[in-house]
């Protein structure tokens, strides 16, 4: 498991750098973290939403099923979670900073 972990994470170290690169990620989130924020979308958000986020106990978070939803709705369901619903909150694990990144790239394609 541990060995998973160390390969997912260097994966996506070298996917955020890209993204770092490429102007997509905000300037307050480092590499190791935008990494590491990948990572909990994939698994832990993809264990509900499924790990292509195509849909499972959650609905589809692709950019056609988000198509006409803002990053600061997004963000928000991202933090406080929707009551009545398996989506928990997230505010204790991630900034509003963090939950605005996961929205934008959930909104175009999360890579």
């Amino acid at each position: 498991m541990f060995e998973v972990r160390r390969r997912l994470l260097s994966a996506a170290l070298i996917l955020s750098t890209g993204l770092i690169a490429a102007g997509i990620a905000q300037a307050e989130l480092s590499p190791i973290r935008t990494g590491e924020l990948l990572i909990l979308v994939r698994h832990d958000c993809g264990s509900c939403h499924g790990l292509t986020l195509k849909g499972g106990l959650g609905p589809p978070l692709l950019p056609e099923t988000l198509n006409g939803r803002d990053e600061e709705g997004i963000a928000e369901v991202i933090l406080s979670g929707v009551p009545g619903t398996p989506m928990p909150p997230w505010k204790s694990e991630l900034t509003r900073g963090e939950a605005l990144w996961i929205a934008k790239q959930l909104i175009e394609g999360l890579p």
